[in-house]
């Protein structure tokens, strides 16, 4: 890399931890600290309730206090990846990194605490005193052999999980690299032979590791910077290289390396040469897993091995070996059954989850975040992807059971398969939102037709959507086209096989579908050309007319496209004097719970009529999320103040509702801060018939509607379900082009459940 380019890097990693505030962390408050009576419950008086508890039981701490989500990153800065000895303060900015990498995978809080104490019995001490603290360990950063000495005194004094992660980390998740390594290569841990370079903290912990997962000791050559660990070798020795020491004659790697299958490298640069993958076995698997310069560059060991299956520790080659796969997960599951330790048996499972996610198909979010690569079980994808959503419910909840199976869970759950579905709710924000949803789509088995089944979001969801419900995807599309990209992505569904595909080109039902249109617009100035042109080109036109003839039972389209050109469409096959487009419902699912915004897509200037039955619509769909419905008329009139303008359409739409009995709450027209805060709202109107916050906003323009909308997601991190459109009877749904195949899975839910659960 030129020096430029390097000096440009810098300076962007350096402003990166400057800005907006100095380092990556921040402490905020989990509770209300608003006035005199929040100070009194937080602190004095009401504090020492709390207290009292945790002093009769000490397993209240974890219902009381924020120790049972809360891990210490312990190091002394003396062995920081790739800069070495470099003190404790230096190592801070490390320390907070991982701290950050807790909360975001895991959702666990962290603090970093650097010491600057090398003594390895005086720091153990020190960190056996932090227990009451915290309810895990995390050491990280200490060189080897201290590192082994202040693990094995905090283990044997702690009655909290204690994990060195440089050790067991990059252990589990080599454990689970050479686990499919080995799958791939046709080969078994019990009769393959490894070579190692290292006799550092990692490289013991893997080959211990591996030798758990069924490799025998004997076939097990471990080398360092003074060559091969034999017996009687007195140099740099220590316990832990002496478990590994050989009988042999031999000294060296390149005496060693004959015949090897398994090359694990966690030395240092340039260490393993082309010459000797030349004389591993057939199908070696190298991993060099030196960082920044691995043992050896891929390229030069495919040159010498073309079928070698290969891993390094860096982000710009398949197969990076990163800890982020393991820790954030292994510390989640023993956190939340309040494991006193994390033991052999959940390190295996560890292994065992991520190794398994990876055979698995790859989810959509995981493709979204490295887009372009590859994502396929095979040589270049041993293991899962960090932003793999799937990684929390998986891993996490092995461990749980684990430590659960062997009796060091303290606080074991009741039902694992809730606990998962908890811990994929907390990565999926719609998931708890969704699951009534799609228990009442269960109930049928609805046909639903995707416009643009090309899309590579469209077949994620249809591989999501057998996998997860009863319904019957089918896409329109070229057959070769879908399949092709089916098995690019690495999914295992297949045309016709799996679903059924609608080839606009081809389709041996294409007479009856243009037969179809033209009737229906005849007299709407569509000749029989042009039905033929439509029905070969337009596959919203398509779908709907499926729809319409019984085919399918619902359609979704607008991956790309523009709202209302769908729109024409399906109103004009689908649309009747009692089924029309009265409102798009968008449900925006943000920090503090959701909130449904109307009408964001279909009238631009409703009328009194239009922005009433959006209201009952709407009511409609949000009992269908298992919630009451309270819907506020959003307007910059407030109770009457303008007379004309929104406010008067609102009070209309008002009225026209107030004539007949319904079974929820709405109030209006007023500004949305008053929907949202009952204080404000009482003070503005007294003894308003509304109470809490609204979670409905109709809004008298769709510029309006759609405004909040957007803003909410960009800039309140608002995640989207919808649009759903109101009056067609779940016919037709039309998506927005930024939706994901998560989005697309959530809205084949709501077109799958039947009319007559949710009227």
């Amino acid at each position: 890399m030129p020096d430029s380019a390097k000096e440009t890097l810098r300076q962007a990693a350096l402003f990166y931890h400057e800005n907006p505030k100095p380092g990556k962390l921040e402490i905020r408050a989990t509770k209300p600290l608003a006035n005199g009576r929040d100070l009194s419950r937080a602190y004095s008086p009401g504090v020492a309730e709390a207290c009292l508890e945790i002093k009769d039981d000490e397993a209240n701490a974890a219902r009381y206090t924020s120790r049972g989500n809360l891990v210490a990153v312990v190091s002394n800065g003396t062995a920081v990846l790739g800069l070495g000895n470099i003190g404790a303060l230096a190592s801070k900015p490390v320390m907070e990194g991982k701290a950050v990498l807790f909360k975001k995978f895991a959702d666990i809080d962290c603090f970093d605490i650097e010491v600057d104490q090398s003594d390895p019995e005086k720091l153990a001490e020190i960190v056996c005193a932090l227990e009451p603290t915290f309810g895990a360990i995390n050491l990280e950063d200490i060189k080897a052999p201290d590192c082994f000495i202040v693990e094995r005194i905090c283990r044997e004094r702690m009655n909290i999980p204690v994990f060195h992660d440089d050790q067991h980390g990059t252990a589990i998740v080599v454990g689970a690299a050479a686990t499919n390594a080995l799958h791939v290569a046709g080969k078994s841990f019990e009769d393959i032979k490894i070579v190692s370079t290292g006799g550092g903290a990692a490289g013991i912990a893997c080959l211990n590791m591996l030798l758990k997962l069924g490799v025998k000791r004997e076939n097990v050559w471990l080398c360092d910077i003074h060559g091969l660990v034999y017996e009687g070798r007195t140099e740099d020795m220590n316990p832990q290289k002496a478990a590994f020491a050989q009988k042999s004659d031999l000294r060296t790697l390149d005496d060693v390396i004959d015949g090897a299958d398994l090359f694990l490298g966690l030395s240092g640069p340039r260490v393993l040469k082309p010459e000797h993958v030349a004389k591993m076995s057939k199908r070696p698997i190298v991993f060099a897993l030196a960082n920044p310069t691995p043992e050896i560059m891929p390229d030069l060991a495919r040159e010498v091995a073309p079928d070698a299956i290969i891993a390094t520790g860096r982000s710009d080659f398949p197969n990076q070996v990163n800890n982020v796969l393991c820790f954030p997960f292994i510390f989640r599951g023993a956190l939340d059954v309040g494991a006193t330790e994390i033991n052999d048996e959940m390190q295996v499972a560890c292994v065992e989850g991520i190794a398994a996610l990876a055979r698995a198909t790859t989810s959509a979010e995981a493709a979204a975040a490295y887009r372009g690569e590859q994502l396929t079980f095979g040589e270049d994808y041993l293991i899962p992807k960090p932003f793999d959503p799937r990684l929390s419910g998986v891993v996490s909840t092995a461990v749980a059971k684990a430590a659960m199976a062997t009796g060091v869970a303290q606080r074991p759950v009741a039902d694992l398969e809730v606990y998962k579905q908890k811990l994929d709710a907390s990565v999926y924000k719609s998931a708890l939102l969704m699951r009534p949803v799609f228990q009442a789509a269960a109930t049928a088995s609805r046909r639903i037709v995707f416009a643009e089944g090309e899309d590579e979001r469209v077949l994620r969801s249809a591989q999501a959507i057998l996998e997860e419900t009863t319904e019957t995807p089918i896409l329109i599309g070229r057959p070769e086209v879908i399949a092709n990209r089916c098995e690019k992505l690495g999914l295992e569904i297949r045309p016709e096989r799996d679903f059924n595909i609608v080839n606009p080109e081809n389709d041996p039902r294409y007479r009856d579908y243009w037969e179809a249109y033209h009737q229906l617009m005849c007299r709407r100035g569509v000749t029989p050309e042009t039905a033929r042109a439509i029905m070969r080109t337009n596959s919203t036109a398509i779908g709907a007319i499926m729809v319409h003839r019984g085919e399918a039972d619902s359609l979704i389209c607008g991956t790309f496209g523009e709202f209302r050109w769908h729109l024409n469409y399906v109103n004009q096959v689908l649309g009747s004097e009692t089924m029309r487009p009265h409102g798009a419902l968008s449900m925006m699912i943000l920090e503090d719970g959701p909130l449904f915004i109307a009408d964001t897509h279909v009238r631009s200037l409703p009328s009194p009529e239009e922005l009433a039955e959006s209201a009952i619509g709407a009511a409609r769909h949000v009992k269908r999320f298992g919630l009451e419905p309270k819907i506020a008329f959003c307007s910059q009139s407030q109770f009457g103040n303008q007379a004309e303008g929104s406010g008067k359409r609102l009070r209309e739409a008002m009225a026209i509702l107030d004539k007949k009995q319904h079974d929820f709450c709405y109030e209006g027209e007023m500004n949305v801060d008053a929907a949202l805060d009952e204080n404000y709202r009482e003070i503005v109107l007294p003894g308003n018939r509304m109470k809490g916050s609204a979670n409905v906003l109709i809004f008298a323009h769709a510029d309006a509607a759609s405004g909040v909308r957007n803003i909410l997601k960009m800039k309140a991190d608002g995640l989207e379900v919808g649009p759903i459109l109101m009056g067609m009877g779940n016919r037709a749904h039309i998506v927005t082009p930024s939706i994901t195949a998560r989005g697309l899975l959530n809205m084949a839910a709501i077109a799958g459940t039947p009319v007559k659960a949710y009227s």
